[in-house]
């Protein structure tokens, strides 16, 4: 019997979770349907358990229904914990089991695809909402030698910090606003923020990338305004978020399936795409 999976939230129409998720079950050759649900705002707990009922096995979980996971699900993953987001369940005999894939997938991406090894590095995350948090516990583990944290609104990034100070370990963890920034350089800059899905960049300060850096957005599919001003601002490499759209979407199967699909061939086919 064909095992069932899907992507669940609202809007949901421009997923690529369905097509990626066919490419995977293709390359490692698992008996699985995987499709998309648009739930009503009201409704995700209701869609979940009717998808459970239905011989759902798991489900990915996106806007705007993180935080709805992790309150559903009976048990979460220390990831998720520290995200306090899910948008991964896993459906089993003994309940509902969540976690999130964001940060693995963003270190995947940046090390096995980009080849960028984050020990001893200079990170800088723009931003300190669900996208910077989803992804910070991941980064801290990677044991870079500095990880600064900026926000437009610099309370939220000193409470970010201070939260995960704990977990830093010989990391140096920092955060302020975004001018604060001027006459420091990082390796990697990560454009955690909403601004590029408003055709907006944040309002960084000139000089930030060393030789060599990395300018990473995790919106993907074109050059957003960030990554522009990178590319004027001496940002050696630039790279869009699908990578990391990709590996999470592995690391989801790979909790769900047991296998760990290859990436690559799906990165090249959405990219000719």
């Amino acid at each position: 019997m064909t095992d069932r999976y899907a992507v669940i939230g609202n809007p949901i129409a421009h997923s690529k979770s369905p097509q990626i998720h066919a490419i995977f079950a293709g390359l490692t050759f698992q008996d699985m349907r995987y499709e998309a649900i648009l739930a009503p705002l009201d409704g995700f707990a209701d869609a979940v358990r009717a998808f459970i009922a239905a011989g759902g096995r798991g489900m990915n979980v996106t806007v705007p229904f993180k935080l709805g996971a992790c309150a559903l699900a009976d048990s979460r993953s220390p990831r998720a914990e520290a995200a306090k987001a899910v948008n991964t369940l896993v459906f089993s005999a003994t309940g509902i089991h969540g976690d999130n894939t964001d940060g693995a997938g963003l270190v995947a991406d940046l090390t096995r695809n980009l080849g960028l090894a984050l020990a001893g590095k200079r990170i800088l995350l723009l931003g300190a909402g669900g996208a910077a948090r989803g992804v910070l516990l991941p980064l801290l583990e990677q044991q870079p030698a500095a990880l600064h944290l900026a926000n437009r609104t610099t309370d939220k990034a000193h409470a970010l910090r201070d939260e995960f100070a704990a977990r830093a370990g010989a990391c140096r963890l920092e955060a302020g606003g975004f001018a604060e920034l001027a006459g420091r350089q990082f390796d990697l800059v990560i454009n955690a923020t909403a601004a590029s899905l408003a055709d907006e960049a944040p309002p960084l300060p000139a000089g930030l990338y060393a030789p060599g850096s990395l300018a990473y957005d995790m919106v993907y599919g074109r050059e957003t305004p960030f990554l522009a001003a990178a590319r004027a601002q001496g940002g050696a490499r630039l790279a869009d978020g699908l990578g990391m759209l990709v590996e999470q979407a592995a690391e989801s199967f790979f909790l769900w399936r047991g296998v760990r699909p290859p990436t690559a061939p799906v990165l090249e086919q959405l990219r000719a795409t």
